[in-house]
C-alpha cells in the first residue's frame, strides 16, 4: 500500500533540515578534526561535511615543531587561514589555532582570577618574568607579596634588580590579573589573602563608600583598581563613563590614581563604579529634550541595528539601519565623527534610551 506524502509538510521538514545544517567554516574560525595524511610537508585534516583541510607552506614551517609530534588520527585544532585553496581543500594554520585558544583560557583566567604555579624566568628592574603555556608575562614588583618585595632602604634600582634576581628560578603562586592579546602581553599578581584575611579587609568598606585607588590592570571587560594592600575591585566597563566605552584602555593606564565609588560588595568581590561619582547627563537631559524635538548630533559607531549619534557628552541615540534600507545607504549618508540634522524620535531618560530619525538628505 502505497502512502502519499504530504506535500504542506515538505517545506517546513526543508526548512527545519536547513536551520539544523552546520555553518560552513569562515575564515578566521576554530576548526576540529582528524588528521588523515602527512604528505610532502602538507599535513591532510578530515572536516566533515565540508571536506578535507590542508596545512602546508609556511603554516606548515611555522608549526612543524607541533607536526613532528602528530600522528595519523589524532585530533587537532586548527584555524581557517583561506576557506578554498587552488586544489579545493580549506587553508588551516595550527600555529594561530593555538595562540587564539590560548589567548581565550587566559581571558577566562583573568576573569575568573586563576591561579598558576610558575617558575621565574628573569628580573628585571621593574619586576618579573614569568611563562605560562609558552607565553612571557610580566610580574611587576608592586604586585609581590611582602614576604618577596625586595626590602632596599634607599629605593636603589641596582639593588632592587639584585633582590629580585635572587628569584630567579623558583616557583610562585600566582594569579593573572591582565591579558592583552592584540599586544601580546600577560600581566600576574602574587598578592592573594585568604579568605579571612580578605573578609577582615572588605568589613572596612560599605556599599556607597567613596575611596581612592590605583589601577592595577585591565581587561577587555574592565579595570581593576587596588584599593589598599591585598584588596583589589573591578569596574565593569559599562561603570567606566555615562557616554560609550569601546576599550578600557581609552581612559585608563596601570599605575593612574582614581577616584571610585563602591557598588556591590558580594562573595568577597569588590565592585566599583567611576561614572558613579559624575553627575548623570541623562538626568539633566530629561529637562531639555522631548520626542519631537530638532537636533544635531555626530556619529560615533556604527553596529548591526544602526549608528549611533550623539547629541552631547554622555547621550547617544540609535539611528536605526531600516530607516535607510541598507547598511550600505546608511553608511553612505553618515560618516564618523561627523555632525547631522536629526529628529528625537523615542526619549526615555529613565531606561536612558534614545533613538533619533535622520532629517538629512539621504544619499
Amino acid at each position: 500500500m502505497e502512502t502519499e506524502l504530504n506535500t504542506e509538510l515538505v517545506p517546513s521538514l526543508m526548512q527545519g533540515l536547513l536551520e539544523r545544517a552546520p555553518e560552513p567554516p569562515k575564515e578566521g574560525d576554530i576548526v576540529e578534526g582528524k588528521v588523515l595524511a602527512l604528505d610532502r610537508a602538507r599535513l591532510y585534516i578530515d572536516l566533515p561535511p565540508f571536506g578535507t583541510g590542508v596545512i602546508y607552506g609556511r603554516e606548515y614551517m611555522n608549526a612543524r615543531e607541533v607536526i613532528k609530534r602528530t600522528n595519523i588520527g589524532d585530533i587537532v585544532q586548527a584555524k581557517v587561514v583561506a576557506t578554498s585553496t587552488k586544489d579545493g581543500y580549506i587553508e588551516l594554520s595550527l600555529k594561530e589555532a593555538r595562540q587564539a585558544v590560548l589567548w581565550a583560557e587566559a581571558e577566562e583566567a583573568v576573569k575568573n582570577k586563576g591561579q598558576f604555579e610558575l617558575m621565574i624566568k628573569e628580573a628585571n628592574k621593574g619586576g618579573l618574568i614569568l611563562e605560562w603555556q609558552g607565553i612571557a608575562g610580566f610580574l611587576p614588583a608592586s604586585q609581590l607579596k611582602a614576604e618577596h618585595y625586595p626590602r632596599v632602604v634607599d629605593g636603589d634600582k641596582d639593588k632592587i634588580l639584585e633582590e629580585l634576581r635572587k628569584l630567579v628560578g623558583t616557583k610562585i603562586l600566582v594569579s593573572m590579573i591582565g591579558a592583552q592579546p592584540k599586544e601580546g602581553k600577560l600581566i600576574f599578581s602574587e598578592k592573594g589573602f585568604d579568605d579571612k584575611e580578605k573578609r577582615e579587609l572588605i568589613a572596612n568598606y560599605a556599599v556607597g563608600d567613596a575611596v581612592d585607588g590605583e589601577v592595577t590592570g585591565m581587561v577587555d571587560f574592565g579595570v581593576f583598581v587596588k584599593l589598599e594592600e591585598g584588596l583589589e575591585g573591578l569596574v565593569h566597563i559599562s561603570e567606566i563613563d555615562w557616554g560609550l566605552v569601546d576599550d578600557p584602555r581609552h581612559f585608563f593606564k596601570v599605575g593612574d590614581k582614581v577616584r571610585v565609588k563602591i557598588i556591590d560588595i558580594k562573595d568577597g568581590k569588590v565592585s566599583l563604579s567611576v561614572k558613579a561619582l559624575k553627575n548623570n547627563p541623562w538626568q539633566v537631559a530629561s529637562a531639555k529634550y522631548n520626542k519631537g524635538d530638532k537636533v544635531e548630533g555626530v556619529v560615533i559607531k556604527f553596529n548591526k541595528h544602526g549608528a549611533l549619534a550623539s547629541i552631547e557628552e554622555g547621550i547617544a541615540g540609535l539611528v536605526h539601519v531600516s530607516e535607510f534600507g541598507t547598511e550600505e545607504k546608511l553608511k553612505a549618508s553618515l560618516e564618523l565623527g561627523k555632525r547631522y540634522p536629526f529628529t528625537i524620535s523615542l526619549f526615555d531618560p529613565k531606561e536612558m534610551r534614545m533613538a533619533l530619525a535622520f532629517a538629512g538628505d539621504k544619499k
